[in-house]
């Protein structure tokens, strides 16, 4: 295959010739199956989250026995918006480049890699030393917005890493000013090896574009392997304090919507002693009853691993508790939607 001329692009095959990103790519898929690596991430990001909504109110999330299928369900929240921010910008990236290789094959290499490759870097450089050093230093300004910092080293890296490959596939010269070609001397004729001056010569074999003489296949595949380490790892990053802030809204709109949320009654053997703001402890008149003790102002959070999570209605941050009661034959749950709030009776049962 010829090489293509300073004037025209790379040859469609050069450009896309990725053997150490393909030969990751099977090493990665060989040693990791693709369903487990995301059914993995999708359990840390449901963990991660649940964790930040329960700590919210002051409960361990780790004490209420939540299941894998409960972490994959509440990871869906959290990784609906990263996921579709990343389709976006992958899909932007792919038409992008498919919009460069359009000028290059145009004839505008020279005049168009000569200010965006080093434009390219620089910004990838500056990106990546900023999340860089936000983890060497927690104090850096990144770390006030949400995913500033793992975002500025994942785009970083993937800025370096396409300037850097796209400098690969060109070939020697590529962006070296055009020169006027010299006309032969004018007292042309044989050459000393018999031929004549005036003909032209063959012009030396080039490297392919986008290969490095010498470079062991090791190399490519470990540079890809660290590329995307960096990459993956800032992504998880940006999702784990995505995941962080969702399930700190989530908890701030529950508290919200407490006053106007169905009631749960708690009925109970015995007296449970709960003293929280807002909730009432009423004694049923009737000694028969089965449950003669009622706890009315609460509302149900959860029910898992055989315990509820109740919050007083008048739940705040500064005053409010947050009570894990055992579900058990002892206690009894009833619940009151808020149009019907006004027909909850007194002392009787």
């Amino acid at each position: 295959m010829s090489e293509p001329s300073d004037g025209a692009a790379p040859d469609g095959d050069s450009v896309s010739s990725l053997p150490g990103m393909r030969r990751f790519g099977a090493l990665f898929g060989a040693v990791v199956a693709p369903t487990s690596f995301v059914t993995g991430l999708m359990y840390y990001f449901g963990l991660n989250q649940a964790w930040w909504f329960y700590a919210y109110f002051g409960v361990d999330s780790t004490l209420l026995g939540l299941g894998t299928t409960d972490y994959l369900v509440i990871s869906v929240d959290s990784l609906f918006v990263p996921m579709v921010i990343t389709a976006a910008a992958g899909l932007a990236a792919f038409w992008g480049h498919d919009l460069l290789r359009a000028r290059l094959a145009a004839g505008a290499r020279p005049q168009v890699l000569r200010v965006l490759m080093p434009a390219l870097g620089g910004i990838g450089a500056l990106l990546a030393l900023g999340g860089f050093w936000t983890v060497l230093d927690n104090a850096f300004f990144l770390n006030r917005y949400l995913a500033a910092a793992p975002l500025s080293l994942a785009i970083g890296v993937v800025l370096l890493a396409y300037t850097l490959q796209l400098r690969r596939t060109l070939p020697v010269g590529a962006l070296r000013p055009n020169r006027p070609t010299q006309p032969p001397p004018p007292d042309s004729g044989n050459s000393s090896d018999g031929q004549s001056d005036a003909e032209p010569r063959p012009a030396a074999p080039s490297p392919p574009a986008g290969r490095i003489a010498g470079r062991p296949e090791w190399a490519a595949i470990a540079e890809w392997a660290v590329v995307f380490l960096l990459i993956g790892l800032s992504l998880i990053w940006a999702a784990t304090d995505y995941a962080a802030s969702v399930g700190r809204a989530r908890a701030q709109q529950l508290v919200a919507r407490l006053s106007t949320s169905t009631t749960a009654i708690l009925r109970s053997e015995r007296s449970l002693g709960i003293a929280a703001p807002g909730v009432r402890e009423i004694r049923c008149r009737n000694a028969k009853s089965a449950y003669p003790y009622r706890y009315e102002g609460l509302v149900l959070v959860i029910q898992s691993a055989n315990q509820y999570v109740l919050l007083p209605q008048s739940w705040t941050p500064d005053t409010g508790v947050a009570l894990v009661i055992p579900r058990t034959d002892s206690v009894r749950l009833e619940f009151v939607p808020y149009a019907a709030r006004g027909s909850l009776g007194g002392s009787t049962c």
